[in-house]
């Protein structure tokens, strides 16, 4: 089995990019998946971020509630620094247990892919077997994006680093059938890599 990270900037369209990988017979999930998940399940993060940040995180529910943890730590670099130390190394656990779930099944998928937004710099690429990079124009991605402005950009690798360092790289600026086909070409290759590496010596 395969395994890809899909990365690049906000807005660039790496999850529209993670459900053209699913289409074509991929198995997919999302960091921002395993965030939700780990907040409303996993007791211990709960309890990190209300030491950390205070009660008033936590929704009527009485889990950590995504919108007011943006809100606590919004403009504040410390905060948000301590935030992404919690979580990251969390949600990597996870999705390492997941693909070896994926591998222990009868008949595993060939390809497996995770969006890791944050993937190079936190230095999980050694994670993955093959990268994939979405980038397009800051214009364009600024109208995408659906989080409020903070300093996390300024804190990322250069578009132009990530695609030097990637194995596939789409510049997302077409219509999503014209992603859907590249992504289609890109599990070809991919499929192939992996039947070769799979079959007997």
């Amino acid at each position: 089995m395969l395994a890809v990270a899909i990365t690049g900037s906000i807005g660039a369209g790496k999850s529209t990019a993670l459900g053209a990988f699913r289409a074509h017979g991929a198995a997919t999930v999302s960091s921002d998946e395993i965030v939700h998940h780990l907040l409303a399940s996993d007791d211990e993060v709960r309890d990190a971020l209300v030491a950390r940040l205070g009660e008033e995180i936590l929704g009527d529910d009485g889990r950590p509630d995504r919108g007011r943890i943006a809100q606590a730590v919004f403009g504040d670099r410390v905060q948000l620094e301590w935030l992404e130390g919690l979580l990251h190394p969390l949600v990597s656990r996870e999705y390492l247990t997941w693909r070896e779930q994926l591998a222990a099944l009868d008949d595993p998928p060939r390809v497996c892919v995770t969006e890791v937004p944050l993937l190079f710099e936190v230095g999980a690429e050694e994670r993955f077997d093959r990268v994939v990079v979405i980038t397009a124009p800051r214009a364009l991605r600024e109208q995408r994006r659906r989080v409020a402005r903070d300093d996390r950009d300024s804190r990322l690798l250069p578009d132009r680093e990530k695609v030097r360092r990637a194995d596939f790289h789409y510049v997302n600026t077409g219509s999503f059938d014209d992603l859907v086909a590249w992504v289609g070409e890109v599990m070809k290759q991919l499929e192939a890599e992996a039947e070769a590496a799979a079959a007997p010596a």
